[in-house]
């Protein structure tokens, strides 16, 4: 494991880099499959956030230390991708739903005109498997807690809402990627039809990445 093997590194650092770069995988095992139901339950997952470091503070950090330096080499890399202020730290490009019987990909670009996104309708089949997969990039400095909400409606009724925690990253040149767990697509004839979705990337300090909105609809066969 990866606490075992670095433990003898420096109390400090190693507890800040474990803290923010691998608290993804701790909680990809102890949130990943949480859906919250109401707005309140949100603010209570039990998590308290780190106190925020810049990506070269903590490069800085015991930089004599050979042995620490190509650890923090391996997971936060050499330095912002971006070094633009005018980039945003986190940018979301596209989501996808991951179905292995659709006929075609389902993809949305989260890049272009996303008003223009509220008109298209993404189709599922009723009954399939499918999961939510997001790309997103991470500029400058490591960003904690993130997490993908989203809003269903029906006939402007909020039927569900779900919340994922994705997790902390920092940046580098390559996309980063989150795949939510799998979920079945309601079937029958009273759920068919189209909701529409709100969709929220946020993080810890509730900072807004990116509000996109879409439908999508359920439908008894992919080309009915």
């Amino acid at each position: 494991m990866l606490g075992l093997d670095v433990c003898g590194l420096g109390g400090q650092v190693l507890e800040l880099l474990w803290l923010t770069v691998c608290y993804r995988d701790i909680m990809a095992d102890k949130e990943a499959e949480k859906h919250i139901a109401d707005e309140e339950e949100e603010t209570e997952l039990n998590y308290q956030p780190p106190a925020q470091k810049s990506l070269q503070e903590i490069q800085e950090l015991d930089k004599d230390d050979e042995s620490l330096n190509k650890y923090k080499q391996a997971l936060l890399g050499s330095g912002p991708v971006v070094a633009d202020p005018t980039v945003p730290n986190v940018e979301v490009t596209r989501l996808t739903l991951v179905c292995g019987q659709a006929p075609g990909p389902i993809t949305m670009d989260l890049t272009g005109d996303l008003e223009a996104l509220k008109k298209q309708n993404f189709v599922l089949k009723e009954g399939v498997d499918y999961r939510v997969k997001i790309h997103f990039k991470v500029n400058r400095d490591i960003v904690s807690g993130l997490k993908y909400v989203h809003h269903t409606y029906r006939k402007g009724l909020r039927v569900d809402k779900a919340v994922y925690m994705v997790g902390s990253y920092g940046p580098r040149t390559e996309e980063h990627e989150y795949m939510t767990p799998v979920e079945e697509a309601p079937k029958g004839m009273l759920v068919r039809g189209t909701y529409h979705i709100k969709s929220y990337f946020t993080d810890d300090d509730k900072t807004d990445h990116l509000s996109w909105e879409w439908n999508l609809n359920i439908k008894k066969e992919w080309d009915e």
